[in-house]
């Protein structure tokens, strides 16, 4: 009796345990507007381990040029852990030591893009806690560019939102996107030639994905940023902890890939309003099941007092929340000149 209880329990169970993510904590999300589509433990503060390096690319191409040819001081021998073994005294491009950042994890090449850029790691880390709290990263302290826990086993700390606000952040970024989503890269310096790998695997085994960072320390554990594009739905997905990470990543594309479909909701140019003349210039665009499409929302609100040519807002809403607000203008209206105004015009 109580063996045919368990199998039957086992039974019902099954399909939950296929669909489980491994990870801690895990989000995957819409990266067009930071719309939550699934998620556990989102706001749970983490080490970051290397998955850092996201917020360490996005400070160098905001802050220097990526041409600009450096040469490598002493401050790289702090480095351990992975690197792309850069020597002192060897020159390279600010865009090379990115691809051994993102491809190759190389904390070396981290070290080196803090000084070339911050003047010093204290100097880089204000400009990574800067970007963190303008985007929106209530939940994150970065101490370093690289992701290593300090002697005191204190480290950069963030959490699963927060690090998909980044991915999102950085990937309207068209160098940082191709720089994430190469593949290997062939570098030459004055010094050595090097072949480098990216260690996202899941570039090679899903034709989807298009970019992210992986990260390990023994203290954080296996952490994992990826982002995939497909039909113009746009996602990226964060695991701490996650034991299976890339198998998780993959099964959440594959299930929201199935669900979603990009619709544009509102267009740029003429819109239909109580005042002749109304348009708009902006566009926005939405990934949606079918179930939430029959539930968009889309609204007028007005202006009581118009005294611009600003007349009110096209808003977007989806169960009460909102996801886009547009003002809508008013064009200045074209008079006919009269008959006397024709003829004073034409003798003078």
């Amino acid at each position: 009796m109580w063996m045919k209880f368990i199998l039957l329990l086992v039974l019902i169970l099954l399909p939950l345990k296929v669909d489980a993510i491994s990870a801690s904590s895990y989000i995957i999300m819409d990266m067009d507007n930071n719309r939550i589509l699934q998620g556990s433990n989102i706001h749970g503060e983490h080490l970051t381990a290397s998955i850092a390096k996201i917020m360490t690319a996005i400070v160098v191409i905001n802050n220097i040029d990526i041409n600009k040819e450096i040469t490598i001081g002493e401050e790289v021998l702090k480095s351990h852990g992975s690197g792309i073994y850069i020597s002192v005294g060897e020159k390279i491009t600010i865009e090379n030591l990115l691809y051994g950042l993102m491809l190759r994890s190389g904390n070396d090449a981290a070290i080196a893009l803090a000084y070339a850029v911050g003047g010093s790691m204290e100097g880089f880390v204000y400009l990574m806690n800067e970007i963190a709290l303008n985007i929106g990263m209530k939940n994150t302290n970065f101490v370093n560019s690289h992701g290593l826990e300090e002697n005191d086993g204190l480290g950069n700390i963030s959490t699963a939102f927060d690090m998909a606000l980044l991915s999102s952040y950085a990937h309207q970024n068209e160098i940082y996107r191709r720089i994430s989503g190469t593949t290997e890269i062939t570098v030459t310096t004055n010094l050595k030639t090097y072949v480098w790998h990216n260690k996202n695997r899941l570039l090679n085994s899903y034709e989807f994905c298009n970019g992210g960072k992986t990260g390990f320390t023994t203290l954080a554990r296996r952490t994992l940023v990826t982002t995939a594009s497909k039909d113009n739905v746009n996602l990226t997905v964060v695991t701490f902890k996650g034991g299976n990470d890339f198998g998780d990543h993959r099964s959440l594309y594959v299930k929201y890939f199935n669900q979603l479909q990009n619709h544009h909701l509102v267009k740029s140019g003429s819109i239909a309003t109580r005042y002749p003349n109304s348009y708009i210039l902006e566009d926005f665009k939405m990934s949606l099941t079918k179930e939430e499409k029959a539930k968009i929302d889309i609204s007028i609100e007005y202006l009581d007092n118009n005294a611009t040519n600003i007349i009110g807002w096209i808003v977007v809403r989806l169960e009460n929340e909102e996801y886009f607000r547009g003002k809508i203008y008013l064009r200045e209206q074209e008079t006919r000149p009269s008959f006397w105004q024709r003829i004073r015009k034409w003798f003078s």
